[in-house]
């Protein structure tokens, strides 16, 4: 897999949701299957060598990868959602939005003391979404074995947050 061919699927949208921003739409890359197969599989080849007991992945997209990373590493999966969409006790953490405040939530029982965990989503922006699921497993007693993306927006610096943990990304993007 070659991250030039990921890049492919990728389509650029101008001026969304506002004028001046490029938005990176991976819908089209998770239609196609070929796309989709170097997407889990590009992620799964990040991670395939670290020390890991469970993948976490954020909603939604988070899911989309993460859960082939499971199945495939032979792993389990837990869910991190927007508040209010777990069922049972959790735990939540709470960022910054460019206007305003997001909480996810974990439930408090997903992370027992000492295991390890990566991470998954399909991008890093500003690195808010991901520093906060970093702290709900900590939190639970957990370790960040690394942070897996599809993409990264490398002029939002949201590598800055995450700095002390292992971050790998299939795509970067020098832009906002």
């Amino acid at each position: 897999m070659k991250k030039e061919h990921l890049e492919d699927y990728v389509l650029t949208i101008p001026d969304f949701p506002e004028p001046g921003i490029m938005f990176r739409d991976i819908t089209s890359l998770i239609q196609d299957p070929d796309g989709l197969a170097d997407a889990v599989d590009g992620l799964t080849d990040a991670v395939k060598d670290l020390d890991f007991d469970l993948v976490l992945g954020l909603e939604s997209r988070g899911f989309i990868f993460g859960t082939p990373i499971a199945y495939n590493l032979k792993k389990g999966f837990i869910p991190v959602r927007k508040k209010g969409k777990l069922p049972r006790e959790t735990v939540s953490a709470s960022y910054d939005l460019e206007y305003g405040q997001a909480t996810i939530e974990i439930h408090k029982d997903a992370i027992k003391k000492g295991q390890k965990v990566i991470i998954v989503d399909d991008l890093i922006a500003t690195g808010g979404t991901l520093e906060a699921a970093c702290k709900l497993v900590e939190e639970l007693g957990g370790e960040v074995a690394g942070i897996v993306v599809v993409m990264e927006l490398a002029g939002l610096n949201g590598r800055e947050k995450l700095q002390k943990y292992n971050v790998k990304s299939l795509i970067t993007y020098e832009g906002k």
